[in-house]
């Protein structure tokens, strides 16, 4: 088993077809399935003749692109492991991970290179490859074009590492996520049922997941032409023409992204008639932003993915399916509806106990531990596709247990199942709210308030005793009626509300609150200037 074995597939059945069609500098190009297949073979003689052999670790500096792609596909089919991490997280980040990984190899961007002045970790890679500008140290990429390509792929048990990615732990230190060979194949699996992905389509991606996927299934990846270091403040006017000239049948994309180009649409007069389905996930996705994308997309389904780094995708539902009656729970406080479950995971509402460890479980006690429809609690699921632990077990205490030796996960989030078996979110465990007013959970104030359209970006946090929620308006807000909104969730309790030039976000998919950077914004407020 070789997941680079998927794209050889393809390079058989439709070598013609496009795989990855990319846009720069106003220039399109078209990579056919056939000549990612070379072009990977002939990447992966490269990386063979610096030394690299299966097992070594390659991390990978590089924006979505062709070239991303082609040195993806050369580390799986070494039987070497990619290693990602996100570089605007600074040095520390960046050598605590090294220390963690330990890449053997390390393939950037010319620019990407600039960070070895800063990450002694960096330049301790002894082999270093260079895409685009010659990078003194470093191979030039395009060396692979004279070198003849290594046509078989390096056979790898199930459980071989495939794919190495951090995230930042709650205490600072990297959890390492791993996944085999063996996972990405079933992950492979769910994901082109989920998404019902065909041959012959064009998608328009903006997540990796989603591409590994368009690739192995003959789906023609649509890289936008948009910086996706920055999902929520591209420009979107260039992506909106590159979806005219390509006419995508599809798009999978971060909430930010799409509500960038929404606004575009909408205040143009602009459909995008070529759209069959739109899948948005990687953060919140609330129904405004559903409500918007079908009114420039008329034709299409558009669904929202509820997922993590650790299992993804969880559960699903279109706009069509959401109901009256569901929008006006939205509203109400009861929280933000992900859909059905999807049919390959297993998912459980657990009491809450987050914060502690819990387990190891049997049936009989698990069950006992679950609760029935309408009861909120901690979501837990299990499955092929989710991540059974982290790298040297960091972090498995916190977030793995298991029933009758069987693991499962935990998601951090909180939320219920209706009678229907219908999955609906209310945030974070860890930002539930426990007051002289009872339990609240911030998720489900910050879902009512994006209902209003004044609305930008909400936030509910606990500050020196008193439930604030902080508000990034539209246009200024200058006809916002705070007092009004303050009426509407008078079911929530909110002791004040402050209006903010920007609420912060992630970096990586610009649309999850970062509540610890929320606090201090929050705290810097004089109390004499607050509501």
């Amino acid at each position: 088993m070789n997941i680079s074995e998927l794209l050889w597939t393809r390079a058989t059945t439709c070598p013609e077809a496009a795989a990855i069609i990319e846009t720069r500098h106003g220039r399109s190009r078209a990579l056919a399935f056939a000549e990612l297949e070379r072009a990977s073979a002939q990447a992966a003689a490269l990386l063979h003749r610096a030394g690299l052999r299966p097992g070594d670790a390659v991390l990978v500096f590089h924006p979505m692109s062709a070239e991303l792609y082609i040195a993806i596909a050369a580390i799986f089919r070494l039987g070497l492991v990619a290693m990602f991490l996100d570089p605007s997280s600074g040095k520390e980040h960046i050598d605590r991970c090294c220390a963690i990984g330990r890449p053997q190899g390390l393939i950037a961007s010319s620019k990407a290179h600039l960070l070895r002045l800063l990450s002694p970790a960096l330049r301790r890679i002894p082999c270093k490859f260079a895409i685009g500008f010659p990078v003194p140290g470093a191979v030039p990429w395009t060396d692979t074009a004279g070198l003849p390509p290594i046509p078989q792929s390096h056979p790898c048990p199930a459980e071989t590492p495939a794919l190495l990615t951090f995230t930042s732990g709650s205490t600072g230190q990297p959890k390492a996520a791993v996944r085999t060979h063996g996972f990405l194949m079933d992950q492979h699996r769910v994901l082109e049922e989920s998404l019902g992905l065909t041959p012959g389509e064009v998608d328009l991606a903006t997540l990796p997941i989603f591409v590994l996927a368009n690739l192995a299934c003959g789906v023609t990846a649509l890289i936008p032409d948009a910086d996706l270091r920055r999902p929520g403040s591209i420009d979107p006017g260039p992506l909106a023409a590159q979806i005219g000239a390509n006419r995508p049948t599809r798009a999978a994309a971060s909430p930010a992204l799409l509500e960038c180009l929404a606004d575009y649409c909408l205040q143009r007069g602009v459909t995008l008639s070529s759209f069959k389905k739109i899948f948005t996930g990687g953060g919140p996705v609330f129904p405004h932003l559903l409500a918007k994308l079908q009114s420039i997309a008329p034709q299409a389904e558009i669904i929202a993915v509820y997922g993590s780094t650790e299992a993804e995708p969880i559960a699903q539902i279109t706009y069509r399916a959401m109901k009256v009656e569901d929008i006006a729970a939205m509203l109400g406080g009861r929280g933000l509806l992900a859909g059905n479950p999807v049919p390959a995971i297993q998912l459980r509402i657990l009491r809450h106990q987050w914060g502690r460890p819990v387990g190891p479980y049997t049936e009989t006690i698990f069950a006992a531990d679950c609760l029935e429809p309408g009861q909120t609690g901690e979501i837990v699921v299990r499955g092929s596709h989710v991540l059974p632990g982290y790298l040297n077990g960091n972090s498995d205490e916190e977030s793995k247990f298991t029933v009758d030796g069987k693991r499962w996960h935990r998601t951090g989030d909180a939320g219920y199942l209706d009678d229907r078996g219908r999955l609906w979110l209310l945030g974070r465990c860890a930002a539930r709210i426990e007051d002289v007013h009872g339990t609240l959970h911030p998720f489900a104030v910050e879902c009512a308030a994006y209902q209003d359209p004044g609305v930008r970006r909400a936030a509910v946090i606990s500050h020196s005793g008193r439930r604030v929620l902080a508000l990034e308006l539209h246009d200024g807000g200058m006809n916002m009626d705070l007092a009004a909104l303050k009426r509407a969730l008078a079911w929530a309790h909110i002791d004040e509300i402050q209006v903010h030039r920007s609420i912060p976000v992630d970096k990586r998919h610009n649309a999850k609150i970062d509540y610890p950077a929320l606090c201090k914004l929050v705290s810097s407020v004089p109390w004499g200037s607050r509501e």
